[in-house]
């Protein structure tokens, strides 16, 4: 058997699925063979594919970050939501709205979701979604989306995930409007 072993994670090792480090153990490899670089595949998503995959996954934050995030936190979150409010221009609005689902991520204290959302971040910055955020963001639509940030934020504050995840569900959907008209 442990040859058997041996064969299979030598092969897997040979096809790039696994790396192996004398010492450290048998990883996954950052990227399997066959499955393109995951850099490459988070470049090639659609925003109408990334909103999708947001509305599934953002709003199951909520239960993480009402468990266990921290006051400092919830302090992080306000600095951003403070920072975007008082952005003299769209980019700097942008780099505290960045801020701020970073910090909500942070927030869920679980590295696995962390990562999930730095693929999602990593494709807002694409400049397929920069246009079509130049495009549609209005002063008008910048305050709205600011107060759905601190509706969110607030539910989350008062450790009310049902809340949370409503406002995080309303919030992409009226981001999906107006990206997409649907």
């Amino acid at each position: 058997p442990r040859n058997a072993v041996r064969r299979i994670l030598a092969q897997l090792e040979a096809e790039g699925a696994i790396t192996r480090h004398v010492g450290r153990g048998t990883f996954l490899a950052s990227h399997a063979a066959g499955s393109g670089d995951s850099a490459d595949s988070v470049s090639h998503t659609s925003p109408a594919e990334l909103m999708e995959a947001r509305l599934k996954l953002e709003p199951a934050l909520a239960e993480l970050v009402v468990t266990n995030a921290t006051q400092a936190d919830f302090d992080r979150m306000e600095t951003c939501l403070e920072k975007a409010e008082k952005a003299a221009s769209l980019d700097e609005f942008e780099l505290w709205d960045a801020a701020l689902h970073q910090a909500l991520a942070a927030a869920t204290h679980n590295r696995f979701v962390i990562r999930v959302l730095d693929m999602v971040t990593a494709v807002r910055h694409q400049s397929e979604w920069g246009k079509l955020k130049d495009r549609i963001v209005t002063p008008e639509r910048r305050l709205k989306y600011q107060q759905e940030h601190r509706d969110i934020v607030r539910a989350l504050k008062d450790r009310d995930a049902d809340r949370a995840r409503a406002f995080i569900v309303a919030h992409l959907q009226h981001a999906r409007r107006n990206l997409f008209g649907f």
